[in-house]
């Protein structure tokens, strides 16, 4: 029996993006195609098999330590997005403004997709679904810079509307308006899963 099962949800490719030097910004560049290989998307500068651990693993990693790249993508929905500028007081957000790869329109609390779920695209090409991208202060910094005063609200607006990271299962191709269809895994929530987040 397959450990992943096919649903019926599905979301469409909205914009595609990627973060040519993130020493400089964590803008993004629109384009209109991306061409993903393991290492995730080409001409990303969070690309790459490996990462050194950051701030968000420091209970498992010293920072720095080199770890599986599991934060290749950074998936948004519009939805999402359009609910995080409201709350900022902003006409609207630009996804570049976020660092954003990929986002997309059609999947309800896309921040909340299962781990190890799968968006699967028309070639075949399949992202993996790592976890919720918490937010942090790059994005409010680019934010401040355009709309100043507005950056200081980016963290808490963006709770829990941040989207996901994702990391490239099977090799292909993204473009603007391909339909993603949705495999979540076929498993119960583990049992005691509240006793382990009070641990």
């Amino acid at each position: 029996m397959p450990a992943l099962k096919p649903t019926a949800f599905a979301a469409t490719i909205t914009w595609l993006g990627r973060v040519p030097n993130r020493e400089a910004s964590l803008m993004a560049e629109a384009v209109d195609t991306l061409a993903l290989t393991f290492a995730g998307p080409e001409g990303e500068a969070h690309a790459g098999l490996t990462r050194p651990s950051c701030s968000r693993v420091t209970s498992q990693h010293p920072r720095g330590t080199t770890i599986r790249n599991v934060r290749q993508l950074s998936i948004l929905s519009a939805e999402d997005m359009a609910e995080i500028a409201a709350a900022m007081e902003l006409d609207a957000l630009d996804p570049a403004w976020l660092g954003a790869s990929v986002v997309v329109s059609g999947l309800a609390d896309f921040s909340h997709l299962p781990p190890s779920s799968r968006l699967q695209g028309p070639d075949g090409v399949t992202l993996v679904v790592d976890m919720e991208n918490r937010p942090c202060q790059l994005p409010a910094k680019v934010i401040e810079g355009l709309h100043p005063g507005a950056g200081k609200a980016f963290k808490s607006a963006a709770k829990g509307r941040r989207g996901i990271t994702a990391w490239v299962e099977r090799e292909g191709r993204l473009r603007i308006g391909d339909r993603l269809a949705l495999h979540v895994p076929d498993q119960p929530v583990w049992a005691h899963l509240d006793a382990a987040r009070r641990g």
